[in-house]
């Protein structure tokens, strides 16, 4: 590949998600138009000693072990392209396929379900130790600046964001500006001074709680769950008046719901509380269900409290 200033030109994406590390580049498109099949494989060669083999090195340079495929007896077609590698309680899997080159790494010492071991369980990330996390964190974030730096057009695509915390506007804009808006570095919807939608923006829209008042960005308000309980947060948002409610600090401590459902809280408000209609529908669902796996005394008691509460809205 041509050098610019001691650096290879080459184009690509870095791309975190879940303990992974993901590069993706274009080039063998135009290298299959140019050449055929040929050409293509000639480009993955290539793609393959200069970055892949580049990764190698940068784990073997930051105390990772590099080895062979732990699958390569019985995959040996496709063992070339796959690194099996370790550092401490962390394990990883190196692989390059077509455009895609994939760092993903695991542990096998808490928190498992699956009975393969950690490499198929979900949320990788998320299963690990703090210092786990951060040996991973380390790794890929390694790697990505070396690749970086290294290749002419190599950029970061930084990971989107899955909740409002900690930071409720950011999470807002990766929901609602599209890749047009982020190229331009404009926001969908006129702002107001606080970066949120402006009082024009959302007056298409009912903007009243439960009992009549005005919804501003990060007011305090309260919201029964699906459980009936009372949550107490803050909203923000507001289009299609569908607000974003933060009600903890956790990355999943948050709903969506519109104007209507929330309300200030009075203390003769009780802890817990489920509309009839929705009492009705849950215990329609519960008898259906008991029936269905031939559960005729729950059934019974079911049907019993059905008519008890029909008994007591006529009265």
């Amino acid at each position: 590949m041509a050098l610019t200033k001691g650096r290879i030109n080459r184009t690509g994406i870095i791309k975190f998600h879940d303990a992974k590390l993901m590069v993706w580049e274009e080039g063998i498109v135009e290298a299959r138009n140019a050449g055929g099949w040929a050409g293509a494989a000639a480009w993955e060669r290539q793609f393959k000693r200069d970055v892949f083999a580049r990764i190698v090195q940068t784990l073997n340079r930051i105390g990772w072990s590099v080895m062979p495929w732990n699958n390569a007896d019985e995959y040996k077609d496709i063992a070339l392209s796959h690194r099996s590698c370790s550092k401490g309680d962390l394990q990883a899997e190196l692989s390059v396929s077509g455009r895609c080159i994939e760092l993903e790494m695991w542990q096998d010492i808490q928190n498992g379900e699956n009975p393969n071991g950690g490499k198929y369980d979900f949320d990788k990330e998320g299963r690990m130790t703090y210092l786990q996390r951060l040996e991973m964190e380390r790794t890929r974030s390694r790697i990505r600046d070396y690749l970086c730096n290294v290749f002419t057009g190599y950029t970061f695509e930084p990971p989107k964001l899955n909740s409002p915390n900690p930071d409720p506007l950011a999470y807002f804009n990766s929901t609602w500006n599209g890749e047009y808006e982020k190229h331009r570095g404009v926001d969908r919807f006129e702002r107001g001074a606080d970066g949120w939608p402006s009082d024009k923006a959302l007056s298409s829209w009912s903007r009243t709680d439960l009992d009549g008042l005005k919804l501003n960005h990060g007011d305090t308000r309260w919201l029964r769950d699906s459980k009936g309980r009372l949550l107490r947060g803050r909203v923000y948002g507001g289009i299609n008046d569908m607000w974003i409610f933060v009600y903890g600090p956790g990355q999943r401590d948050f709903t969506y719901s519109h104007s209507r459902s929330f309300f200030t809280y009075t203390p003769s408000l009780p802890r817990k509380h489920v509309e009839p209609c929705v009492r009705e529908k849950k215990l329609k669902a519960e008898l259906q269900t008991a029936i269905a796996h031939m559960a005729f005394e729950r059934a019974a008691v079911l049907r019993d409290i059905l008519k008890i509460d029909a008994q007591e809205a006529l009265a």
